[in-house]
């Protein structure tokens, strides 16, 4: 585990790092990317960001990092998914390509590009009231969509047709949108308060 300062690492296989990385730096947190599975042994969180999830997947097997993320988050790290990462976080997957896993963890059905393609993608405000009370500006981009919540999970947002775009469960949460891009850093926020009591109570 980290020392006293806040480390979060960043999934860097494939897709939008960079963006996580800088914004969790701008928030005082040491964000570091993630590619080893021994890397996992040296953060108090981690982001697995927006890309796209079959190759993420495939990725994170071929590099030996599924099985023991999986373990990790079985024990408790803390882990934000952004839209391909809230796919990976997701139970089950509805519409996955032949082949595609999860990591689990998160008990939601999730489909793949629920809004279409990316010509699809748009912009919406959304009422979250766990990351305050104005209300947050959201990208979606080739979004997935939150089919069905499991009993061990909290929806936290919803679009104006009451489908779910944002869920936690325990240290884990998940966003079919891109907060990571739209410059409100709440999302993240909220992420790295988790890190911070899970790490506090590790110590």
């Amino acid at each position: 585990m980290a020392g006293t300062t806040t480390r979060v690492g960043v999934l860097a296989l494939q897709g939008d790092f960079r963006e996580h990385i800088a914004v969790l730096r701008g928030l005082g947190a040491d964000a570091v990317p993630v590619r080893r599975a021994s890397e996992l042994e040296e953060i108090d969180g981690l982001v697995i960001p927006g890309g796209e999830s079959s190759v993420m997947d495939k990725l994170s097997r071929a590099f030996g990092v599924a099985e023991p993320l999986r373990q990790a988050i079985a024990d408790g790290l803390p882990v934000y998914g952004t839209c391909a990462g809230l796919i990976m976080l997701a139970d089950r997957i509805l519409d996955g390509i032949a082949g595609q896993q999860s990591l689990g963890g998160l008990d939601v059905s999730v489909r793949r590009n629920a809004f279409g393609s990316q010509v699809d993608s748009f912009e919406t405000d959304l009422d979250i009231p766990a990351v305050g009370e104005e209300p947050m500006h959201a990208v979606f981009i080739r979004a997935p969509i939150v089919e069905s919540v499991g009993e061990r999970a909290t929806p936290l947002a919803t679009v104006a047709d009451g489908r779910v775009v944002a869920v936690e469960q325990g240290n884990l949460l998940g966003t079919s949108f891109h907060p990571e891009i739209t410059g409100d850093t709440r999302f993240h926020e909220y992420f790295l308060g988790k890190v911070r009591r899970a790490a506090l109570r590790a110590a």
